[in-house]
């Protein structure tokens, strides 16, 4: 049996597809798989903010098209870059381990965390997310914008003479580069992006067999922590440009999730936590969506 695994050319990408197949491989030798990069319209549009381009499904469509199509018979993905619908015909199998969930500091030469940073320090991020707790935590500092890919990132500290930059500890680790972080950002100063860290994979729903053969990575935990953030990204309704973060824990049957949402310009940015059952993760998500909304509103009111 052969599986053609479509993908984002991207360094990253290619990294996380690679560790899906490789984690495959040992459970199923028998299967041959080939990897097909695909080019998205994320991809093509290096120049422009992220919040400015459009909306999720950014760096998937063209993937799911040839999926759809019958040109690759599964894709690996971000979670986090998910829309929350997926086209007709399309669904996740099951997901595997989570990679750490949260964001770190790559900083310049002689700084080891967020507090050594000077008043007024330039760091870099193209998240919104990811600037207003930043501010929140440190008024003081200069949020610049930035683009492009990991490693483009990392040489930008000494090429625009930057302090730091914010990224995902996953992409860092799965990409075999974690000696290049310098500080894990605590999850209470920073509230990850919903299910970031965590993998997609993607296969049309008649792909029985295929489905077989993904659910021997399953991960029952990152499962649950993703049906609650992404049950509260649902919800809320969020697009790429508010900020909105969500992180569930799990402790045996219960869950906490912690949840921020707030506005373009991160003047109110409501935090809030709720408890409940990890059977009913998905709906813990969307009842807290619920109440920061309300809260929002009242806010805005």
């Amino acid at each position: 049996m052969k599986i053609i695994v479509g993908t984002r050319g991207s360094k990253l990408a290619v990294t996380q597809t690679n560790w899906v197949i490789n984690k495959l491989k040992e459970k199923h030798p028998e299967v041959e798989f080939e990897t097909k990069i695909i080019k998205t319209k994320g991809d093509l549009i290096q120049n422009v903010s992220l919040d400015k381009i459009g909306d999720k499904g950014l760096f998937v469509k063209e993937i799911e098209q040839q999926l759809i199509d019958g040109q690759i018979d599964m894709a690996v993905h971000s979670m986090k870059d998910m829309p929350s619908t997926l086209p007709e015909g399309l669904k996740f199998a099951s997901i595997p381990k989570r990679e750490d969930a949260r964001d770190v500091l790559v900083l310049k030469k002689g700084y080891s965390s967020i507090n050594d940073l000077p008043n007024g320090a330039k760091v870099a991020t193209g998240s919104k997310r990811r600037k207003y707790q930043l501010l929140k935590y440190r008024p003081d500092l200069n949020i610049v914008p930035i683009r492009g890919n990991v490693d483009t990132r990392i040489k930008k500290i000494v090429d625009e003479n930057l302090d730091g930059i914010v990224l995902a500890a996953s992409g860092l680790l799965r990409a075999g580069l974690e000696d290049k972080i310098s500080y894990y950002i605590p999850k209470d100063i920073m509230i990850p992006a919903p299910a970031q860290g965590a993998l997609a994979i993607e296969i049309r729903e008649n792909s029985k067999d295929i489905e077989e053969i993904i659910n021997s990575l399953q991960d029952m935990e990152t499962e649950i922590q993703v049906a609650a953030e992404r049950g509260f990204l649902d919800g809320i309704n969020g697009s790429c440009h508010i900020p909105i973060g969500a992180y569930c824990d799990v402790d045996g049957e219960n869950v906490s999730l912690t949840g921020l949402y707030g506005d373009e310009e991160g003047n109110n940015l409501i935090i809030k936590t709720i408890s409940g059952k990890a059977s009913e993760a998905r709906e813990i998500g969307l009842q807290l969506a619920k109440l920061i909304s309300k809260e929002y509103e009242d806010y805005e009111g």
